[in-house]
């Protein structure tokens, strides 16, 4: 998953996104949370035409957005509407997200019907200065109890990606790992490689 920042990426935005799905990005969620809505509906239109539907678009937070763009999903912050809501507006047609940051969030994410969690941040990340980072161990806490699909974020590398899958991620989110990149192609594939080179050590 790429978590969408503008004010990182040095190509202009939708630009951005089809570099990272050409080089093996499966989610994008759109996460520009100083837009206002007509300004982010625009900028998530330009995104899906960009991306061709070679990846699944989310809208962090607005479901209004999320259902105007058609998109496939909407990801909720941990503060943001409970699941159950989001859920009964957007029916089941629509992937529901949650990030959380402890288990207790995200038992209860589970329960009120999120198809994913994600969670973190797991690192020590620039876009959450001053956090120190929870490590994987609160990756394996959280996917050895759920039965959802549980993703990483903060600080994730190509480096780091072997390390959060052994813990029980099922995947990762990345912001400044592909956008803060000078071949956000590469960057992409790159940690897409990684990615596969450890779901399939976990099968071996």
């Amino acid at each position: 998953m790429l978590v969408t920042d503008r004010h990182l990426s040095s190509l202009p935005l939708p630009q951005a996104v089809a570099q990272a799905t050409a080089g093996g990005v499966g989610v994008v969620q759109l996460r520009e949370r100083d837009l206002p809505a007509g300004q982010l509906l625009a900028l998530a239109l330009e995104l899906r035409r960009a991306m061709a539907d070679e990846a699944l678009l989310v809208i962090n937070d607005r479901v209004d957005v999320a259902l105007a763009c058609h998109a496939q999903g909407v990801h909720l912050p941990e503060a943001g509407l409970p699941v159950a809501a989001a859920r009964r507006l957007v029916g089941e047609r629509m992937l529901v997200g949650r990030s959380v940051h402890g288990l207790k969030e995200a038992l209860r994410a589970q329960e009120e019907g999120a198809d994913y969690v994600v969670v973190g941040p797991i690192y020590p990340t620039p876009s959450h200065p001053g956090v120190a980072g929870a490590g994987p161990q609160l990756v394996r806490e959280v996917a050895s109890a759920l039965k959802i699909p549980v993703l990483a974020i903060g600080g994730i590398d190509e480096g780091r990606v072997t390390e959060v899958v052994r813990a029980g991620a099922a995947g990762i989110a990345v912001i400044s790992a592909i956008l803060g990149s000078g071949d956000m192609i590469a960057a992409a594939r790159r940690l897409r490689e990684a990615l596969e080179r450890s779901w399939a050590g976990l099968r071996a």
